[in-house]
């Protein structure tokens, strides 16, 4: 597993110097990435230019999000935007998302806009986790929408986890024959989650400052295709630090 811990630490010092305990998207995402967790590629833009240099490069369509670490519920500040395809729907969005933030949130401050590629819809899962004051790192997962909003269908294990852990905690939900394949659909690629799993618990095990993560979603494809975080967030401690 090819990571750079030296990039996670000085992320997560970065924002402690600013008085942040919150990391913002992006940053969440650079953080797993310095891990080997496979994130959606996200950049931010702090103007329409910018954002329209990125999202050539990213390639169209691409989705526009909020960059504010006062604003923690984008979509109810009007700031998000899914599938812009072109450059004049970017700086549209770019102005409109930044205005609807202002109006929610007058003091808000406002950092850019993150921009960050479209991938097709798939499977959603939910993996997280937190400190335990009594057992340390503890990580989370569940199938996404409502069998984790209304069942609370999910798992827990202790980290670092091994991957007969990780292919416990899958099996346990209720959900898990959706996982398996029903009614034609195909099986979702296990070994990828099994694998991120693993590494978002060591990534939990090894930096205890790291007091949540919440991966959500994660798309989830069909066996051999893989499976990213869409969405991520990373909340740090207030003593502890690394």
């Amino acid at each position: 597993m090819a990571v750079d811990k030296k990039r996670i630490a000085e992320i997560l010092a970065s924002a402690r110097k600013q008085g942040r305990l919150g990391l913002l998207e992006h940053e969440a995402k650079q953080v797993l990435a310095a891990w080997g967790v496979p994130v959606a590629r996200t950049e931010l833009a702090g103007d329409a230019a910018e954002a329209v240099r990125i999202a050539r490069e990213l390639r169209y369509p691409v989705v526009m999000k909020i960059a504010s670490p006062d604003i923690v519920h984008k979509s109810d500040a009007g700031g998000v935007r899914v599938g812009l395809s072109s450059e004049l729907e970017v700086r549209q969005a770019f102005d409109e998302i930044v205005a609807n933030a202002r109006a929610y949130k007058p003091d808000a401050n406002i950092l850019g806009v993150v921009v960050q590629e479209y991938l097709p819809q798939a499977m959603e899962v939910i993996i997280g986790t937190l400190q335990d004051p009594s057992f340390g790192a503890t990580v989370m997962f569940g199938l996404g929408g409502v069998w984790v909003e209304v069942l609370k269908d999910v798992s827990f294990r202790l980290a670092p986890l091994d991957a007969g852990d990780a292919r416990e905690m899958i099996q346990e939900i209720k959900g898990h024959p959706v996982l398996m394949g029903v009614r034609g659909e195909p099986q979702a690629d296990i070994g990828a989650l099994i694998d991120i799993l693993q590494k978002v618990g060591r990534l939990a095990h090894e930096f205890p400052g790291i007091a949540e993560m919440d991966l959500n979603p994660v798309f989830l494809f069909e066996r051999g295709k893989g499976a990213i975080a869409i969405d991520a967030r990373i909340i740090l401690g207030e003593g502890a630090h690394g």
